[in-house]
């Protein structure tokens, strides 16, 4: 594996830092101060629309995805850089390039699995930016950590799939540009395969029957950026035959074709997270003292701020060579190293910034600065995309089997 970014990745990084430095970072204030005078939580703010428009015009959108005939056409290997400095912003620099989940998986899913109308109707929009997107799977109701164990059913009438079920956690329902939700239910609960009885079908928003019932809460927080975590009830909501992904049987395999990609940005963005706690530690320990020296003489901060960029450099080579095996070998072939990342990059990054609001004291867990939001947002990525413990345990018996 060559260590060094390509010219084509150098050349994104300088655009994307430049970018980050000149117009995110000083939009980060002026979002929060615009969104308090919103009719509505749940709008953008202006200024993420001008950042929109103005990542667009300098070519630094969709850079996600893969496929050059959507995308910006690059690598796992030359997004990951890319990734992790959108993840020093995460409520407004991933949704500025429209790079945001759970849009990105919503338009993998529909460039890979979709039809021609599919892809017509739902992602072009979605990869220009017009619309929103929700993934609905998790449901309160079943271990969600087992997909297997989703009761929404979906049943077959004739020309149309008719969906009944409760979902929750499902993220941007509650953006009022969510037009679509991609929903994953059982048409087969029956099957002797538990993993052929799911299928994924597009339900539009406005389906009679689809009721966005409430926002959940992060530990406090409703995420407005990313268009909230919602309660999302289908009754008898029924959609054409046509808005089936793919072919019944196939949505658990759709699943883990999403999931994948998922994973790994997480962790790329998680990787930016941790950075701009270790900036943020550095900036404090220089300018407090306490106990007639500055923090930064302090030997437990010295330890911190150490043990961070140890712990950074080594995720940022594990998450590097995924990045590099999913090019080479595939997402199958890279699924230890999938599953490595997935286990060690938010618990570490968690550490990070908790050493980090430690550091800051009251400050820390405040809303002057985006310690405490951006903890929530690393702790809650223990639980999505699989828990930790399922992918430990998945890891281990990988392992262990070599040895039966």
């Amino acid at each position: 594996m060559d260590f060094a970014f390509d010219a084509r990745t150098e050349e994104l990084r300088a655009r994307l830092l430049a970018f980050m430095d000149e117009h995110v970072y000083p939009a980060e204030q002026v979002a929060h101060e615009q969104r308090e005078r919103l009719s509505s939580p749940w709008e953008n703010p202006p200024v993420v629309e001008e950042l929109k428009a103005e990542a667009r015009r300098q070519g630094l959108w969709n850079l996600f995805l893969p496929d050059a005939e959507y995308g910006a056409g690059l690598t796992n290997l030359q997004y990951a850089p890319l990734a992790e400095i959108t993840g020093r912003s995460p409520q407004l620099a991933p949704t500025a390039t429209n790079c945001a989940a759970p849009d990105t998986g919503n338009m993998e899913v529909l460039a890979q699995f979709g039809d021609e109308q599919q892809k017509k109707q739902w992602l072009e929009p979605l990869l220009a930016g017009e619309i929103r997107s929700a993934f609905a799977m998790t449901e309160p109701d079943v271990a969600s950590s087992d997909a297997t164990n989703i009761t929404t059913h979906i049943r077959r009438e004739g020309d149309e799939y008719v969906i009944t079920g409760r979902k929750w956690y499902i993220s941007g329902a509650m953006h009022p540009d969510c037009a679509i939700f991609i929903v994953m239910g059982k048409t087969d609960p029956d099957g002797p395969d538990i993993r052929r009885q799911q299928s994924m079908v597009l339900v539009p928003r406005d389906t009679p029957g689809v009721t966005v019932k409430r926002a959940m809460r992060v530990f406090g927080y409703e995420d407005h950026y990313h268009g909230g975590h919602a309660e999302v009830i289908f009754d008898e909501a029924r959609v054409p035959v046509s808005n089936l992904i793919g072919e019944e049987g196939g949505g658990f395999a759709i699943a883990q074709a999403r999931l994948g990609p998922g994973r790994i940005h997480h962790c790329m963005r998680l990787i930016g997270m941790a950075e701009r706690a270790i900036e943020l530690m550095c900036r404090r320990a220089v300018s407090r003292d306490a106990f007639g020296k500055a923090l930064a003489q302090q030997g437990v901060v010295q330890n911190w701020i150490a043990d961070a960029r140890v712990a950074v450099e080594q995720l940022r080579l594990l998450v590097l060579k995924t990045a590099w095996m999913m090019d080479t070998v595939g997402n199958r072939g890279a699924h230890t190293e999938i599953q490595a990342i997935k286990i060690a990059t938010p618990r570490t990054v968690v550490g990070i910034l908790d050493r980090a609001i430690q550091l800051y004291g009251a400050g820390g867990v405040s809303q002057d600065f985006p310690l405490a939001e951006l903890y929530a947002g690393a702790r809650t990525l223990m639980i999505a995309d699989g828990p930790d413990e399922v992918h430990q345990r998945s890891l281990a018996r990988r392992e262990i089997k070599k040895y039966l």
